[in-house]
């Protein structure tokens, strides 16, 4: 902690340290907005009169949206950066949130959140890139202050919509158009030092160019990239279980109330949040292999042992998990892009898009199966999702290179 303590220091001394703190703030509010979708769920389910698959389907057209046009994105704006990319993204998900506010039919749902979905796409590898770019060499922190604002807001989104939606009805989602007009002001910081940054790289065309070599050859950056799509792939099909249906989970098996449900999916987020703050650090200190292989199969202790649980150590359990998974984010993506060093935009689109992708097609295979065997059969198969760890001890050491 004291570790932590002294880089937070050092980095809040640098000249970028406000657009790193504006960044954070604008993932904040960005994924906040995007939370709101599935915390709504249970209103949505009881409105419109949903099944487990429906839910899943919805929760699939958002992550596709969310997902396919990601590396897109990503590759667009590495040839050519726009510096108003994240205002951009910010008008579809308000335009999203706004609609789903008042859909009243399974088709304008899914256009509303397919809105979201593309909002989502174009924020974060921009947003992503842009945090790589100001981190002055510390990028583990940088993407740990990034992503930490991603966290929380998304544990904060089920926490407001528990008091300001459940007891008055979906139409108040509306007034999250509020989080939108604040995240469109901390851009404003962000804008100009890019806009700044875009014009020096164009007065010093030379200096802009530099190739990093990349560590390992062609063939073996297929392998370790096939590496991490398997951790990717164990990581978010666990999340994708709790983060749309432990409401449901606790609904049914705890008989809590809505307004409960959400307060302690709330916890696990927040576990979340935290994760991702140490994780980052940890990685620059001892390396990002080290950090996958704990955080990822470290997770599986409390997987397992959570549908066994009475509520107490379910919650207890779901924090730990969170905690745990979440660690892996920065690390896994920071590994990545120290991979194709010259493709930072690419990477981090194809990463987030390959993490909303999965959680999309999980949740819509989770909801087919909950609808046929039980939520609690949900969760005890995918208890053994993080134990897929394993493999990250294929993975070669990059910080020795």
């Amino acid at each position: 902690m004291t570790d932590l303590l002294k880089k937070l220091t050092a980095i809040s001394r640098e000249a970028t340290f406000p657009v790193l703190m504006s960044l954070c703030a604008v993932h904040c509010f960005n994924d906040l907005l995007q939370s709101v979708v599935s915390a709504v769920y249970p209103m949505l389910k009881d409105d419109l009169q949903l099944s487990f698959g429906q839910i899943g389907l919805i929760t699939l057209v958002y992550q596709i949206a969310a997902s396919v046009f990601q590396p897109v994105v990503g590759l667009a704006f590495d040839k050519r950066p726009y510096v108003g990319s994240l205002p951009m993204g910010m008008l579809f998900t308000s335009a999203g949130i706004l609609l789903f506010a008042f859909a009243m039919s399974m088709t304008t749902v899914l256009i509303a959140v397919f809105l979201v979905g593309i909002g989502s796409s174009t924020l974060h590898p921009e947003a992503s890139r842009i945090t790589s770019l100001a981190s002055h060499g510390r990028r583990g922190l940088a993407q740990s202050i990034f992503q930490v604002g991603g966290n929380l807001g998304t544990s904060i989104g089920p926490l407001l919509v528990a008091f300001m939606v459940a007891p008055y009805g979906r139409r108040h989602i509306a007034w999250f158009l509020i989080v939108a007009a604040l995240a469109f002001m901390s851009m404003r910081r962000i804008c100009r030092w890019y806009g700044g940054y875009l014009a020096q790289a164009r007065s010093n065309p030379a200096k802009a160019a530099i190739h990093v070599p990349r560590p390992l050859s062609a063939g073996r950056t297929a392998f370790v990239i096939a590496v991490i799509l398997v951790l990717i792939f164990s990581k978010y099909i666990y999340m994708a279980s709790l983060t749309n249906y432990y409401t449901f989970y606790l609904i049914d098996h705890f008989g809590v109330s809505i307004k409960t449900s959400q307060i302690l999916l709330f916890v696990f987020l927040a576990a979340t949040a935290i994760g991702t703050l140490v994780g980052g650090p940890v990685g620059d200190r001892y390396g990002r292999k080290p950090v996958i292989w704990i955080s990822i199969l470290g997770a599986a202790p409390f997987s397992l042992v959570m549908p066994h649980c009475g509520l107490t150590l379910t919650v207890i359990m779901s924090f730990g998990a969170g905690f745990m998974l979440a660690s892996a984010f920065p690390a896994i993506l920071l590994y990545t892009q120290e991979l194709l060093p010259n493709k930072l935009g690419l990477v981090s689109g194809l990463f987030f898009g390959l993490s909303f992708g999965v959680a999309g097609v999980a949740a819509a295979i989770l909801g087919y199966y909950a609808d046929h065997v039980g939520i609690d059969a949900v969760y005890n198969a995918c208890a053994y999702m993080p134990l897929l760890g394993l493999v990250a001890a294929l993975l070669p050491n990059l910080r020795q290179r």
